[in-house]
């Protein structure tokens, strides 16, 4: 089994299901077919994002969306069409604990899409409760064993896309006075480490770990090191967005783009927040908004690449 990915790859992502329909339209619980109709138009936008920077030179190779089957309407046939790579995530919205969205038939939906990326999110910190996290690495590595024993319809083999937060315990919190940010700076990077290795202690195999940001680079440096252990040459890291500003995410790029081991991001509402909730508010034209968000990724793509390079030639 050849485990990872060898190609730059930047995600757009907009698989948020639960926290979207309410945060945007207000919408709890199951949607209507009408609202589902709304809501799918919506993320279509964020779609035409992606094609604005695509007419813009990107190249369409390194190029990918993460889009839900709920909501996505047409876009994951139109990221094939568009020589899109399609992430597609196999998770429940909204759950503490990792539970598969479609649960035993979750092969018959990967299936139907034949995404390039099957996406999983989970927040797992090793320090939590030590049966949860026993009964989501189960859960798991059914997935990871599914995946990369049925390759696609062309016989190319499944990519597993490892979405992980580590949220911190009550007590860790205790340890730096309850400050949420020398959590993250202090003690989240080993404990992320220590799920990265606890995951593949299981048994269970990732190909794309899609992780949180770290301020130091040296902290990029131990988790793709980590990520690679045992013989994993291949198996690569992006980094995800977290809906932080600009300044923040840039930081966290430029300190992830000259590690070896790290490929690019996935990120999804730093991009497209601000132009969607102008366009829904009135305040911005559907062709002004979909430009917006196109120019966003390509300015993030342009942060990272110019990081890499000045690592290279330095």
């Amino acid at each position: 089994m050849q485990l990872g990915y060898t190609e730059p790859l930047y995600i757009l992502a907009f698989d948020h299901r639960g926290s979207f329909q309410k945060k945007f339209f207000g919408i709890a619980g199951d949607p209507t077919p009408e609202q589902t109709a709304t809501i799918a138009n919506a993320k279509h936008l964020i779609f035409e994002g992606m094609l604005h920077a695509v007419a813009q030179g990107a190249d369409t190779g390194s190029c990918g969306v993460l889009i839900d089957e709920q909501f996505g309407s047409t876009v994951p046939d139109e990221a094939h069409k568009h020589s899109l790579k399609l992430a597609m995530p196999a998770e429940r919205s909204g759950q503490d604990l990792f539970d598969f969205q479609y649960g035993d038939d979750f092969p018959a939906h990967i299936e139907r899409f034949a995404p390039d990326f099957t996406k999983v999110l989970v927040r797992y910190n090793p320090d939590s409760d030590a049966q949860a996290n026993r009964e989501q690495r189960h859960k798991l590595k059914r997935l990871s064993d599914w995946l990369h024993t049925h390759p696609d319809a062309t016989g190319a083999p499944r990519k597993f896309l490892f979405e992980l937060l580590v949220p911190a315990e009550d007590r860790q919190l205790q340890s730096v006075g309850g400050d949420l940010e020398r959590f993250e700076v202090e003690l989240r990077p080993e404990l992320m480490r220590r799920t990265i290795a606890e995951i593949q202690d299981a048994g269970i195999e990732v190909d794309i770990w899609k992780i949180e940001g770290v301020e130091a680079r040296s902290d990029c440096e131990m988790l793709a090191s980590q990520a690679r252990t045992g013989g994993r040459d291949g198996v690569v890291c992006v980094v995800l967005g977290r809906g932080a500003d600009d300044d923040k995410v840039d930081h966290w790029l430029r300190q992830a783009a000259p590690v070896a081991g790290f490929v690019g991001f996935a990120i999804g509402r730093s991009i497209w927040w601000n132009p969607l909730r102008a366009h829904l508010d009135g305040d911005l034209d559907r062709t002004s908004a979909a430009q917006q968000i196109g120019e966003n990724y390509m300015r993030f793509r342009a942060v990272y690449e110019e990081a890499q390079r000045g690592a290279s030639t330095a």
